[in-house]
Order: structure tokens, then sequence, then C-alpha cells
């Protein structure tokens, strides 16, 4: 299962610190429980808007994967909480097609 998991700080809550260290634990998070990330694409530098978002692969053997999605869901669930952030966006990619 694909899945892209989006992080922002365009209400300014968060310091450039704070900012930093939600992105690290993020990513760190996802790095520990995917089977495989695809990609990380983070805002301009000089955008006024600071948002990353990940693309990773869970495990296709349905038993880990459901266990992985629970696991990394309840952990972003906690990060969001503790850095005051509404939400963390998690969109899966039902089906892909290849475009030839």
């Amino acid at each position: 299962m694909i899945v892209y998991i989006s992080i922002g700080n365009s209400d300014d809550k968060l310091s450039q610190d704070e900012w930093a260290s939600f992105w690290a634990q993020t990513n760190s998070m996802i790095a520990d429980t995917a089977d495989e990330m695809h990609g990380i694409w983070m805002s301009s530098p000089n955008s006024p808007y600071q948002n990353a978002c990940w693309c990773v692969e869970l495990d296709e053997d349905m038993l880990d994967r459901d266990k992985n999605e629970r696991l990394l869901r309840i952990g972003l669930a906690g990060l969001a909480k503790a850095y005051k952030q509404d939400s963390i966006a998690w969109a899966e990619v039902k089906e892909t097609e290849f475009i030839k």
C-alpha cells in the first residue's frame, strides 16, 4: 500500500526549532515503520508556508501492513498532539496506474 503523509506549519504555531524537531521526529517514525520510503518533499525555503510530504510503502503482507499502519497512525497522532497540530494528512493510493 502506498501512502502520502504530510505535515505543515502554515499557521506558524511552531518556532523554527520546534518545526525542525517535529519534522525530524516524524521522519524517524516513518523511516522506522514503513517498509520503503520512496521520497520526501519539503516546501521551498522562500515559501511563506512550511510543509513536508513523504511517499511510503507499507508491507504487502496484510497482517504486517495492518500492524504497521496502526502503529504509524497512532504514533503520528501522538506527534500531532505533542506539537499542537490539528492533524497530519494521510492519503492512501488505492490504485497505481503505470502510463506507457
